[in-house]
């Protein structure tokens, strides 16, 4: 897995929370209408690699689905910065929920297709819902007490679905039903088994045996899914998988596309990539209309700017790097050393040597990206500690924590040698240069630092899940989500895991939990105050999210290194109309862009 495909998948985690009512509305024109601009656009896939054998199936994890392009949600989720249910119209045109988010009413487009022009109806929504709940997770989980599960699916009228949230509810409901991926159920549906609804109904009702059955029925039809591999697409976005191949994907335009007339190019190119180092070849040679973002060095950058048409988009992208302990091995799981670590940390040198055009140089460790921070905590931000680089700050701390120095070196308190080792993965070049720019900077003070690279990243997050690794490189601030956010530093890696509805804190070094963390810090337990953040009012919420702060910035379970830019790569010589800078479209596929009515063929 490379860098790009890491960040976009990551960042995708960001979806749910807040309550409250929220509408969309769209414009829809007749199906067939075309535009005579034309031409074929160039991009990649930022969220994965072609795979030429790949079933065109959005629940295959390599499917031949494009989001944006031929594969459509309900709706398309915006950038920002703490409220997570404010989307974009898709195929739902509008949508309605009570204050509680206990029953969410969808209206389709009216005016919605699939290209085989067939209308898009609720039917197609009830069975791409029926589907999702054989991969299971956020409101599709079999477990009637999990957070935000739904408990109804009922379809009102043709273009109109009522779902309805379970006991337990989730601030998260909304919009992880509007991130619902909708398939033609004249094409999936016979997937699901005669009386699968039926079925759901006893695995979330019925307790004991039944239940259980059950459930196993329904999870059991997870690979089955994976699998299918319909004989062509069937597409309801602006366009439909013509062919693919080991080097590129080829979609054509959708003529029965509700909007097809604010649909500028007539064909997409998706190019393979194998690696980033491909896609800055791709850039430098101007064969790309788009790249999202990619993690890109100065020098190469500045070659990028010089092919002709080539410009750069900047915005907002909730995601931070961050150096991460295991507070379960010695000296990590002392405070006093993590605080000095991160005062020896010149974190504008680290950012300007690893992610000089893709980040900024975190202002302290909040666990939420600064932009988000400063909206959520107002001057509270300011109150936090911004650890500045200090060395005789960071040499009181040591010496707090019982270290000891031999000669020009640290020791640990029984005066033996002191190794610190900093793992990250040999794919990520931007995290392999932070972690190489902080060794020599911690060696310069005495402390004896070196990297460990893992060969790819599957194998980095399993060795850090089993505890393997002393300190390594962790992604936070995953928003806008508060609880999203604050899941990385206080949910699973940090031992609190949610069971039938109940959470539990396990031991360091058992079931993932490789942080190590204690479970109360003066009087505070921060898994619990994360876990409630599902369900919190928006008042309460806030606080929340000021007391996680504070414990993250006063323990240091990891140390924020610099938050991430959204950098966009697009060229104007071939279509214009790209987002402006900071536009809250940036982190969503051009195919999406089109879709709102964006993106040009430039004129001659």
């Amino acid at each position: 897995m490379k860098r790009l495909a890491a960040i976009a998948a990551l960042a995708s985690v960001a979806t749910a929370t807040a309550c409250g009512s929220s509408t969309g509305t769209s414009t829809g024109t007749s199906a067939g209408t075309s535009d005579p601009l034309g031409g074929v656009y160039t991009t990649i896939d930022g969220s994965k690699q072609i795979n030429a054998s790949a079933p065109v199936n959005p629940f295959n994890p390599v499917g031949s689905v494009f989001a944006g392009y031929n594969g459509m949600t309900l709706a398309w989720p915006k950038n920002d910065p703490i409220d997570p249910n404010q989307f974009y119209p898709a195929l739902a045109g509008s949508w309605t929920a009570t204050p509680d988010q206990s029953e969410v009413v969808i209206h389709l487009q009216p005016n919605a297709r699939w290209s085989d022009g067939k209308p898009v109806t609720s039917e197609d929504v009830r069975v791409s819902i029926g589907l999702a709940y054989t991969q299971g997770g956020t409101a599709y989980a079999l477990d009637p007490k999990a957070a935000g599960a739904a408990a109804t699916i009922q379809v009102v009228d043709p273009t109109t679905i009522r779902i309805t949230q379970g006991a337990n509810k989730s601030g998260m409901f909304l919009s992880n039903l509007l991130s619902t991926v909708v398939v033609p159920a004249h094409v999936f549906g016979p997937l699901l088994p005669a009386d699968f609804w039926h079925t759901l109904e006893v695995a979330q009702d019925a307790s004991g045996a039944a239940a259980d059955r059950a459930k196993a029925v329904i999870t059991g039809l997870a690979e089955k899914v994976i699998a299918f591999a319909p004989p062509r697409d069937v597409s309801a976005g602006p366009f439909v998988l013509e062919r693919v191949n080991p080097g590129a994907a080829l979609l054509k335009r959708n003529p029965y596309f509700y909007n097809s007339r604010l649909i500028g190019p007539d064909k997409v190119k998706v190019l393979n990539y194998t690696g980033n180092e491909q896609i800055w070849n791709y850039l430098i040679a101007g064969k790309l209309d788009n790249a999202p973002f990619t993690s890109v060095p100065t020098a190469v950058m500045d070659r990028i700017r010089q092919a002709r048409g080539s410009q750069v988009i900047k915005g907002y992208s909730p995601v931070s790097t961050s150096m991460a302990f295991n507070q379960s091995r010695k000296p990590y799981d002392n405070v006093h050393v993590r605080r000095a670590l991160a005062y020896l940390i010149d974190r504008n040198q680290v950012t300007r040597i690893a992610s000089p055009e893709g980040g900024t140089a975190a202002a302290t460790t909040s666990g939420i990206h600064a932009k988000a921070a400063k909206a959520w905590l107002g001057d509270g931000f300011g109150a936090l500690d911004p650890y500045r680089f200090d060395p005789a700050k960071a040499a009181a701390e040591l010496k707090a924590a019982g270290m000891t120095r031999k000669g020009d070196r640290w020791a640990m308190p029984d005066g033996t040698p002191w190794k610190v080792e900093i793992h990250v993965p040999a794919s990520f070049s931007d995290w392999v240069s932070a972690a190489k720019s902080i060794t020599s900077q911690l060696s310069d003070h005495g402390i004896d630092a070196t990297v460990v690279t893992a060969a790819d990243y599957t194998l980095y997050l399993g060795e850090l899940a089993a505890g393997k690794y002393d300190v390594g490189f962790w992604l936070i601030g995953l928003g806008p989500s508060p609880y999203n956010i604050f899941q990385r530093l206080f949910g699973q890696a940090n031992g609190w895991q949610m069971f039938g509805g109940h959470l539990k804190h396990v031991a360091p070094g058992a079931e993932g939990n490789w942080m190590g963390g204690p479970e109360t810090v003066g009087g505070v337990n921060p898994g619990e105050l994360t876990s409630r953040l599902q369900f919190a009012s928006p008042d309460e919420q806030k606080r929340i999210v000021g007391t996680l702060a504070r414990v993250a910035n006063e323990q240091l379970p990891v140390v924020q290194l610099w938050d991430y830019v959204n950098t966009q790569f697009v060229n104007t010589s071939r279509y214009t109309a790209f987002p402006p800078d900071d536009s809250d479209a940036l982190r969503l596929s051009s195919g999406v862009w089109m879709q709102l009515g964006m993106i040009r063929k430039r004129q001659a």
